[in-house]
């Protein structure tokens, strides 16, 4: 199986439960969506430059870095072909801890049986995202402690609509849930005040951390 990689790169995590940890990072090819906010546009083209990595040779790669936390991510991981027997090969080594970045439109629901199953972290795309309609409701009756919902904020709408859907399936009973700003549409301090007006505990405010370390529009961070 051969998989379409656009790049792996070694990074802190910048968001999400493994916020500020080392990780490797492989980023594929493609993507049924197209969010507003989209910052990895350059990615989902269809003749975007990329290698055509196997199994194996991803796992090398990963097993040279030495770092523990791997974060598959796009695009969108799940619709590459033959995803899963990446994931259960990279899932059966203990030393190693795997973190989905899914978009929250494709189904998480055959990685439920799985001995070591990764950490899922879903996105939940809001209004201003002009994709929403998009969202997979079942992918929330599989959710495990471990596992995040992520809703990026672009401004009041996006954070009334996200409190409806955390409340109507009891996100925060069943795994993480965040908040996170559209970099440069919304100031932090609007998202915190309300959280305070509708006393959401067990929601986390969380800033995209590569994007204060590094300048916003940089690759491979």
């Amino acid at each position: 199986m051969k998989y379409r990689v656009v790049e792996i790169f070694e990074s802190i995590n910048g968001e999400s439960s493994r916020a500020g940890e080392l990780a490797v990072f492989v980023r594929f090819a493609g993507c049924n969506l197209r969010c507003s906010y989209c910052d990895t546009l350059w990615a989902l083209e269809k003749d975007v430059e990329c290698e055509l990595l196997s199994t194996e040779e991803i796992l090398e790669r990963i097993l040279k870095s030495k770092i523990r936390c791997v974060t598959l991510t796009g695009g969108e991981p799940l619709l590459q072909p033959g995803i899963k027997e990446l994931i259960e090969l990279l899932s059966s080594y203990p030393e190693i801890s795997v973190e989905i970045e899914t978009n929250g439109s494709v189904s998480i629901a055959e990685y439920d049986e799985m001995e070591n199953r990764p950490i899922m972290t879903l996105d939940y795309k809001l209004p201003s995202s002009g994709v929403e309609s998009a969202m997979l409701f079942e992918n929330y009756e599989h959710l495990r402690p471990t596992d995040v919902i992520k809703f990026v904020c672009s401004d009041k709408a996006d954070l009334e609509r996200a409190e409806e859907v955390i409340r109507e399936y009891k996100l925060t009973e069943k795994c993480l849930v965040y908040f996170s700003p559209v970099y440069g549409d919304i100031e932090p301090e609007t998202i915190v005040e309300y959280m305070k007006e509708k006393n959401l505990n067990r929601v986390r405010l969380q800033l995209q951390l590569h994007k204060f370390i590094w300048p916003p529009e940089m690759r491979g961070v």
